[in-house]
């Protein structure tokens, strides 16, 4: 008795699980098939100038503060008057 219910279930479950799968967003590289996929918003060329922008301002700042700390070590081995 309890398998006429169970099993029906169990199988209308598993259609579903793969119907959802079938049009949920895949990750963040992926689309998704037919009418539900978009370009993911980091794929925009927007995004990826904004992004590379980010990129070498953060490389920018990293290179001065190795610049300063290098000019601090080099004050405190020959201080210069």
């Amino acid at each position: 008795m309890l398998d006429r219910l169970y099993l029906p279930i169990l199988g209308l479950a598993a259609v579903l699980v793969i119907a959802l799968a079938m049009v949920w967003p895949q990750g963040y590289g992926a689309r998704s098939p037919g009418p539900f996929g978009h370009t993911p918003v980091q794929q925009t060329p927007e995004m990826k100038a904004a992004m590379k922008r980010e990129h070498e301002a953060a490389q920018a700042r990293a290179s001065q503060a190795r610049e300063a700390v290098r000019d601090l070590q080099a004050q405190a081995i020959a201080p210069t008057q």
